[in-house]
């Protein structure tokens, strides 16, 4: 299949074009091929590679940052994945497109599923909501809801994020604030670009999913097993949410089940299993050279 690969140099796009190189062609599209915030842009170029499958990797993530610039959010998190679904549409190809554990509000006390009603409680959640729905108006699509991503394809430099920010001071002997009431599913870019893939190789039921690594965990519990996969001693300073301020609102309990998913044949690994490899991947990379990379 002709796999078109939209932020293709990101985290996620680039495990996802790891992925697909094997055994597709997959087309890789950086930020900077196209204008995502310009339709015609986006369907002159999706209309000349003419793929099987669109995933869109591309998203505004700077979660406080919507709160100031809620226009870019929406113009990146919705109105361009609505260009998408049209270029989709009108290709008759796949829209595979990623969404958010922040559409929930936090309140609940079991993984959410995805019959769970949304109640975004930021404007990046909401740019995200609104996302996940006209990726949804196509009429051949996945929305993948992911959470917490970490790590990076085999060979890459560490990507940044909370998990990396964590690695990076357990492994100079500081002890990373973390949270110790806040629940999440934690997802391994590696297993969330082969569930991607699997989903499409299988021809999936259509629809939305949530992707993320099995099993729920306190950023504590998260810190606490990376410092011992990384060999370092496991000093984490826990604090509450509600002696931190953000600009944007966080959902304290925001575990996912990814049960739908295992229902189509697609069982994602445990999440101390991810973290296990993740960290085996960053001790790998430390040991090569520049040269090696």
């Amino acid at each position: 299949m002709k796999i078109a690969v939209v932020g293709a140099r990101g985290q996620l796009g680039a495990a996802v074009l790891h992925e697909c190189a094997a055994r597709h062609e997959p087309i890789a599209f950086a930020r900077s091929d196209f204008d995502l915030e310009n339709e015609a842009a986006v369907s002159e170029a999706l209309t000349r590679a003419h793929p099987d499958v669109i995933i869109n990797c591309a998203a505004y993530n700077r979660v406080d940052d919507a709160e100031k610039n809620p226009s870019e959010a929406l113009n990146v998190n919705a109105f361009a994945v609505r260009a998408l679904a049209r270029a989709a549409e009108r290709l008759d190809a796949i829209l595979v497109h990623y969404g958010s554990d922040f559409v929930f509000d936090g309140k609940g006390s079991k993984p959410y599923t995805e019959e769970d009603r949304p109640n975004p409680q930021s404007f990046y959640a909401a740019s995200k909501m609104l996302g996940e729905w006209f990726a949804l108006d196509c009429s051949k699509a996945y929305v993948l809801r992911v959470e917490s991503l970490f790590g990076s394809a085999p060979g890459a430099a560490p990507a940044k994020g909370s998990v990396a920010s964590i690695a990076e001071a357990l492994q100079r002997g500081a002890a990373p604030k973390v949270f110790s009431d806040r629940t999440v599913t934690a997802t391994y870019v590696m297993d969330c670009a082969w569930a991607t893939v699997r989903l499409i190789e299988t021809n999936a039921p259509l629809g939305l999913y949530h992707c993320v690594n099995s099993g729920a965990c306190t950023w504590v519990e998260l810190a606490e097993t990376l410092a011992l996969e990384l060999g370092v001693e496991p000093r984490v300073t826990p604090v509450l949410m509600a002696e931190m301020t953000f600009p944007a609102a966080r959902p304290l309990y925001c575990a996912l089940s990814n049960e739908k998913l295992r229902s189509v044949g697609i069982a994602m690994p445990r999440w101390a299993d991810a973290v296990g490899r993740y960290a085996k991947g960053m001790r790998r990379y430390a040991a090569t050279t520049p040269a090696d990379r």
